[in-house]
């Protein structure tokens, strides 16, 4: 609590200044204000102190100031389709141009235009104000901005750089524009063959790739593939990585490196001893163990990575890690000192990635660090045959990768770049009608200022790893890239607030990387959503979603197939909720009765649910899709039938719901008391489902049979 009476409407000014929310619009409709202990926080975390009026004072004043102070913007972000004025500060009277030096080197003036702004005086100096136009048509790309400023009375000449990255006004959709896609969607890690290590991975990504791009889909969606910790114990949420920038190794299947081809008798044997124990839990229907999946496939990957390569491997080798530079390099050696002190927070004198102590230890780790890397570039390449063999097996797209919202608080991205993030803050989400108490997902958020002042560096070398072998992207909560749910730390999901970032801008990088990648995007943007996004991310290009259970009419009935947006991903659910057997049998009211979830009392939740799988029913009849005493089965073909009619470009199947799985994957507001993300792949009898028995599963084929069909007509 603050020490005295703090004047209310200068606090609101400062936060309004740092995008702070002061208030906001509930999922309810209630109109929402933040408490000033929220506001003060969540300010501190911003490295602003509102904690008196003489800080708020101040804190405002150098707000105010802070353009003033310098010649350029920390960075310009503009769109090739609009023009853009830049403001330059210079000493009043003083001369300036402006260029851009464009990523091929040459160099292109920028017009003056006018500019009545009268000078201001800043610490005793006058300092005026200038305005150039950037014109629309600049190419694509992560340019300079050059500013030198000169005076009659001198011959000296001052300049000052920055960074000017120009994106597309609108992402090119491709094969889009003209015609509708379909694809599948599943959770990689539970989706597993019989020669998989316990868990999935590349190799049954590139059979499952291959296998429905045969049987016509055009794109595999899996969750996110970021990596977790480099040891024991692993972290199973996919959407809590320590990095959003490199890949999970546990994703590897070691038997298909190319130096395995060449070991030594007793070194393949190893490798078979390591994988022994746990292929044989991939035919199991128990909880996915991914400590031991990943300690046996480490041993083995270990093995291969100390026999060596040939000098032509080890030259692409060393090619990949200069061009991943320096983030990569940081990576590995976080990985390696996290091997060290097992998992336990780093001595203090290794706080600092650039102290003279890290310096040391990156020397002396040397050989772990190329250990590490060298799994990172191991996984780019598997990644890369996945995709491959999507594309040769006709699909539009191929792999579509799944973007996480957040990283973990103590993982490698917080230590590598800590300005990067807010200290002392997690993000979630405020209460809804799914989650009544809201989210806390316990994930340290980027910090608006500091993004702009690291010219988007971070947001757009994650942007561009994952976009480097996908044909699309799901942005998961794609509302973070406008606005994220920050909550202090040690207070409820409830007591939060939003905080603004420069959408322009993060939607521009993000823009930029996809059109490099030739990928399209799909923003994941259900829940509390402003109205205006949704039509700001068509206008730019990105799809939105659409899930069946969400989409009601004004009288709370599922709405019309014809009446879905002609602009979004569609699909029957999501990974947060039960496949649809499950959620038909009211397993999402069962499951959060038993873990005591539910706000409202547990028969008015079921008697919810029961009335709502009515209308459902009622909607499919009207359609003529089901009869009157309808199985399981027939509900959910023709649950994915109804998509069909919908004007959707995107439509998307869930692997469980294909093969009749009935439990989630996932429950939203808990963390071990459920098994998240821990589910193996299994039929409504609870028999595992391997990817070689795909390609006969009477369900899947029975629903694809029904679901092409009506695609086709």
């Amino acid at each position: 609590m603050p020490d005295q009476l703090l004047d209310l409407d200068k606090l609101h000014r400062l936060a309004d200044a740092y995008n702070v929310a002061t208030e906001f619009w509930a999922f309810n409709g209630e109109h929402e204000f933040v408490d000033q202990e929220t506001l003060i926080a969540v300010l501190a975390a911003m490295g602003v102190d509102a904690r008196t009026n003489e800080t708020i004072n101040a804190a405002l004043i150098a707000k105010e100031e802070a353009p003033w102070r310098q010649i350029l913007p920390p960075c310009v972000v503009t769109r090739n389709d609009h023009e853009y004025i830049v403001q330059v500060h210079v000493p009043h009277g003083w001369d300036v141009s402006l260029s851009v030096i464009c990523e091929d080197g040459t160099e292109r003036s920028v017009r003056q235009g006018e500019d009545f702004t009268p000078p201001r005086t800043i610490e005793g100096h006058e300092i005026g104000q200038a305005s150039f136009i950037i014109d629309p048509g600049l190419p694509l790309g992560y340019h300079t901005l050059l500013a030198k400023v000169s005076h009659a009375d001198t011959e000296k000449i001052a300049e000052d750089r920055t960074t000017l990255i120009v994106t597309p006004g609108r992402l090119d959709k491709g094969s889009l524009a003209f015609k509708r896609s379909w694809g599948m969607m599943a959770q990689l890690y539970s989706t597993r063959s019989a020669q998989s290590w316990g868990v999935g991975d590349a190799d049954d990504l590139l059979e499952m790739a291959s296998l429905f791009g045969s049987m016509g889909a055009d794109y595999l969606l899996v969750n996110p593939l970021h990596a977790a910790e480099p040891i024991e114990p692993l972290s199973p949420s996919p959407y809590l990585p320590v990095t959003r920038r490199f890949f999970n190794p546990m994703y590897i299947r070691p038997e298909n490196i190319r130096e395995v081809a060449y070991l030594s008798g007793p070194e393949r044997s190893l490798i078979t001893w390591a994988a022994e124990n746990v292929k044989k839990d991939s035919v199991k229907n128990t909880h996915i163990d991914r400590d031991a999946a990943w300690k046996a496939k480490r041993e083995a990957l270990e093995v291969i990575f100390k026999a060596g390569r040939s000098q032509s491997r080890d030259r692409e080798f060393a090619q990949y890690r200069h061009n991943e530079g320096q983030g990569l390099e940081d990576f590995a050696l976080w990985c390696a000192l996290t091997e060290v002190y097992q998992g336990q927070p780093f001595p203090e004198e290794l706080h600092d990635v650039h102290s003279r102590a890290v310096a040391k230890a990156r020397a002396s780790l040397q050989e772990r660090i190329d250990f590490w890397a060298w799994l990172q570039w191991i996984m780019d390449q598997q990644l890369a045959d996945a995709q491959r063999a999507a594309k040769a097996a006709g699909m539009t797209f191929g792999v579509a990768h799944d973007l996480a919202v957040g990283v973990h608080p103590q993982g490698s991205d917080t230590w590598t770049i800590p300005e990067a993030f807010a200290k002392g803050i997690g993000v979630g989400a405020p209460p809804d009608m799914y989650n009544q108490q809201g989210q806390n997902w316990s994930q340290p958020p980027w910090r608006p200022d500091a993004l702009e002042r690291m010219d988007y560096a971070p947001f757009r070398d994650m942007a561009r790893t994952v976009l480097r072998h996908a044909g699309a992207l799901r942005v998961d909560h794609v509302m973070g890239l406008f606005r994220l749910w920050w909550i202090p730390e040690g207070s409820a999901a409830s007591r939060g607030t939003y905080v603004r970032f420069n959408h322009d801008a993060m939607v521009g990088v993000l823009l930029l990387e996809a059109h490099r990648a030739g990928a399209v995007v799909i923003g994941e943007d259900l829940g509390n959503v402003e109205p205006w996004v949704r039509e700001y991310l068509r206008d730019r290009g990105i799809w939105g979603t659409s899930i069946f259970w969400f989409e009601k009419d004004e009288q709370g009935n599922p709405l019309r197939a014809e009446d879905y947006r002609y602009d979004a991903m569609v699909s029957v659910d999501t990974h947060d909720l039960p496949p649809a057997a499950g959620y038909l049998a009211e397993e999402h009211v069962d499951l959060r009765a038993r873990l005591g979830l539910l706000v409202d009392p547990e028969e008015e939740v079921r008697a919810q649910a029961q009335h709502e799988r009515e209308t459902v029913y009622a909607r499919l009849r009207e359609y003529g899709l089901i009869g009157e005493d309808p199985s399981e089965r027939e509900v959910i073909e023709a649950l994915h039938v109804y998509l069909t009619k919908t004007p959707s470009p995107l439509l998307c199947i869930s692997l469980v719901d294909a093969v009749g799985e009935r439990r989630a994957q996932n429950q939203p507001g808990t963390d071990q008391e459920y098994a998240n993300w821990k589910i193996p792949l299994a039929d409504g009898t609870e028999k595992v489902v391997l990817v070689e028995e795909l390609a006969q599963h009477p369900r899947l084929l029975s629903l694809l049979e029904s679901f092409t069909q009506a695609f086709n007509s």
